[in-house]
This record gives C-alpha cells, structure tokens and sequence, in this order.
C-alpha cells in the first residue's frame, strides 16, 4: 500500500472523526487542541499524519513544541511534549513506524528533547518501534478511577480521612459548574498561587482563553468552582472528552484550605462525571515509582488504580538537554534574574 505523509494541517473533519472514533482517541490529539496551542504565544503545536491512497487517515500524531521564554532562552528551553499519541488505525507497526520516522525527521533542531506521555499500556511489539528510533521507556505513574463504579461504592473507596474531610467541605462549601469568562481574574490568580508555590511555570492566560473556546465549541472542558460565603476559593478545570476526565488545572486559595475545597470538588466531579456518562478520571500523572511524592500519597485517597503507562523520551541534544534540566529546577531563581 501507498501512503501519503502530511506535516501540514488536516481536513478538520476527517480529523475529528478519527479521533473520535478511534478506541484510544482522547481531547490532546484533536484539532481543537492543536487549535488552542496555535493561537498562544511560546507555543508552537506540531501535526504529521499517514493518509492511504483514497485520503482516509490511517495514523496521526500531534505534538507541542513549548518554550518558557522568547530569544535565546527559550531555545534552551524547547521541548516537544505528545501526550496520548501516536493514534494508529488497528494499531498498525507499520503505520507506527512511519510516524515516528517522520516525527524523528521532522523535530530535528527544533526542540531539545521529546517526550511521550502516555494514556494507556503499549504493547511489547509497539515499545520495541519506539525503542528502535532511539527511545527510552521511562516508568511514570497515573492514578485513574473508575466511574463505572456505583457511588456508594466511590465512597467506600474513598480513605476514612477524604470522607471526614468531604463531609465538612460540603458543609461550608457550595461547588457547582462555572462560566470561566465570568470568574476568570480568580481562577487564573488560584492557579497562579499554586504554580508559584511549588516552583513550576504557568501557561500564558492565552492558553487558557483558547481552550475554552475551542474545545468548548465539542462541549469538552468544564471549570468546577468551590465557594464559600459567594467567594470563588477553589477550582479544577477539566477536560472530558470520549468516556474520559482529564484532571487538567487546578487551583485553591490558602486561606480557605480548612475546608477542604480540593476533596470537595474531586468528590463532586466524581458525581457529575457518573451522571453524564463518563467512564473514567485520569488524575494526570503521579510521579515516579519507588520515589516519594506527597501529591501521589493525597491522591491515592481517593481509591482510584495505580497504574504505570510511562513515558518515552528522545533527547536530541544532550548537552542543552542537562542545562535545561538544571533551567527547569531553579525556575524561580532564574526567572528573578531575567
């Protein structure tokens, strides 16, 4: 068979359809995600497709070249990041093993290094395409929690402390789906707060606007507010897409922790997701096996399934590579200088 390699944009509907109707088809290879990348600054969203000799899509991979700053720095700072993808039709090696070629051809000198991060467990004969382009498997956890499960049985799965903890949430709190547009200015300073605190950058507001209005357009994401006495406190935006809820951005106000707004949103983001059909929460990442991480040890509590996906990683540049890790470490220390 003939294929046809395409490092352009699609035809939107072919696009969205393969997406959709692909068994592993999830919100980060849609073209409204390539969309919401497109329009931000620091961003720069890459698309390769495979096409048979009638047009149909047979295999497509997006990925985000992401820099934190402009000129110089943000050279050093470029990193191609693909989470769910490559989506093959049938899961085709061949395919497979196009993609990555191409994807491997067409990276070269514009990021430091590319990562995989994967939605779901490859097959041995998949890992071994990846490995063959140079790739390492790295082991990454995920925490996800099955909404299939009645909610008295979310509940029992729940540890004694989220239960007690819930419980006095929602005495004080009310939660409840939020136009973002409207309650903005807060969300972003929540998230702000957060991100400052633990060290790591935070997407533009651009990013933010964008995703709302493009993926809003599939009914896709969904901002969940918490408040107490009519003030915004706590916030999770979600990305809900094919049976699945990507915990995406989340953020509360430390003032206000007593009352548990992070325990009360998830519990009733449980709810709400059982309610309109979907299937799973994918928590978004829970570091490394045999290495202690506190926001693993708080999600757990909620009962979900650890499960190791992993992550494949090329590093195309070694020697930028380790500068942009030492970079990455002691962001706070050089974005005061810069």
């Amino acid at each position: 068979m003939k294929y046809k390699v395409l490092n352009t944009e699609l035809n939107i509907n072919k696009w969205s359809l393969f997406v959709k109707n692909h068994p592993l088809g999830n919100i980060f290879q849609t073209s409204e995600m390539f969309l919401s990348y497109k329009n931000t600054k620091k961003y720069e969203p890459i698309i390769l497709s495979i096409l048979n000799e009638k047009d149909e899509i047979l295999g497509i991979l997006l990925a985000i070249i992401q820099k934190e700053h402009s000129g110089l720095f943000g050279y050093f700072s470029a990193r191609s990041i693909t989470i769910g993808g490559p989506l093959v039709i049938d899961n085709n090696l061949e395919i497979l093993d196009i993609l990555l070629n191409e994807y491997k051809k067409f990276i070269k000198g514009r990021a430091i290094y590319s990562q995989f991060r994967n939605l779901w467990e490859w097959g041995n004969e998949e890992k071994k395409v990846f490995l063959k382009y140079g790739f390492t498997f790295d082991s990454h956890l995920d925490i996800i929690i099955s909404l299939e499960n009645s909610s008295d049985e979310l509940w029992k799965n729940l540890s004694r402390d989220r239960k007690k903890s819930i419980k006095k949430g929602n005495s004080y709190l009310k939660t409840e789906l939020i136009d973002f547009n409207e309650y903005f200015n807060r969300i972003y300073l929540l998230l702000k707060n957060v991100y400052r605190r633990i060290g790591l950058p935070l997407p533009e507001k651009m990013l933010f606007y964008n995703a709302m209005f493009y993926l809003g357009n599939i009914n896709a994401i969904k901002t969940f507010g918490a408040f107490k006495d009519n003030k915004l406190v706590g916030v999770r935006i979600e990305l809900c897409y094919n049976n699945l809820i990507y915990d995406w951005y989340a953020g509360a106000d430390d003032s206000f922790l007593e009352y548990r707004p992070n325990d009360v949103l998830l519990w009733n983001i449980f709810l709400w997701g059982k309610d309109n059909g979907f299937k799973y929460f994918d928590f978004g990442g829970a570091g490394k096996p045999n290495k202690p991480y506190g926001v693993r040890d708080y999600k757990l509590k909620f009962g979900g399934k650890l499960v190791n996906f992993g992550r494949f990683e090329l590093v195309h540049k070694p020697i930028i590579y380790k500068f942009g890790i030492f970079a990455l470490k002691n962001y706070k220390i050089i974005k005061k200088i810069l």
